[in-house]
């Protein structure tokens, strides 16, 4: 068994690679660190290697070139089962199991895990209140379910086994304005409380404000930059700066949320 470093980043990326087997490059040379308990927004348009960098981490994708850590240990060394059952991972359409329940999608990666039906039970119980869902809901199939109770059901799964990581792929891209307002409210209540680590992706630099502790900007499989929101406003660098533009007025305020 690996020994978990508690010293040092819990994610780095050393002079990571990652290239098609056609030769196209989606990654070149990154070197980039996530800090426990911190949420690093990875911020870029299609195409510039944001989910990439995401998935190198459970390996969902292994690297071309150079070396992913994960407290402390390469990724390559890891058991890839063991390593995926002990990060959380949150994407946009949820992926949940149409023909499981609530309480089955939920409790999946516990009953794996060997835990008894009592402590599953239970566990799914507390992350539904957790996640604003009533526990009624816990004997529902996905189907019936609205666009945002299936991505708190999402965020609930990720959750179940208690991993330190959690990593999340525009989870709130594809809801309504309103409902995309709410779930980020309750991500920024949930991190307070239980201090995960988290790296997420999103194009919407409002959002990346708004959740991240730092923003590393990403443009042709390559970082730019990586600095905590207030920074990244004032950045003179001129893809930031284009980005700031882009999204307009207000975004000072929404910067400061966090602390809501």
């Amino acid at each position: 068994m690996q020994t978990i470093s508690t010293n040092g980043p819990v994610i780095e990326f050393r002079d990571v690679l990652y290239m098609l087997p056609n030769g196209q490059m989606l990654l070149q040379s990154l070197n980039l660190q996530v800090q426990r308990g911190e949420t690093l927004v990875l911020l870029g348009r299609s195409g510039s290697g944001k989910t990439t960098t995401l998935k190198l981490i459970n390996r969902l994708l292994n690297p071309s070139g150079g070396e992913v850590r994960v407290n402390g240990a390469p990724t390559a060394e890891s058991d890839v089962i063991r390593l995926r059952r002990s990060i959380g991972y949150v994407i946009q359409d949820v992926g949940l199991f149409p023909h499981f329940t609530v309480e089955r999608n939920i409790g999946l990666v516990p009953r794996i895990e060997g835990w008894s039906s009592d402590r599953i039970h239970s566990r799914v119980e507390e992350l539904l209140q957790m996640v604003g869902l009533d526990r009624e809901i816990a004997s529902r199939y996905p189907h019936q379910l609205s666009g945002g109770q299936r991505q708190r059901v999402g965020v609930a799964r990720a959750l179940a086994a208690d991993p330190s990581i959690l990593l999340m792929d525009e989870p709130f891209g594809a809801l309504d304005a309103l409902t995309r307002d709410q779930l980020q409210r309750e991500f920024l209540s949930l991190q307070q409380r239980l201090n995960k680590t988290v790296v997420f992706v999103t194009h919407d630099l409002r959002e990346a404000l708004r959740l991240g502790s730092r923003i590393a900007l990403m443009e042709a499989g390559r970082l730019v930059t990586v600095l905590p929101p207030q920074d990244f406003l004032r950045s003179t660098d001129s893809l930031a700066a284009a980005y700031v533009q882009a999204f307009g007025e207000g975004l000072n305020s929404v910067a400061t949320r966090g602390s809501e």
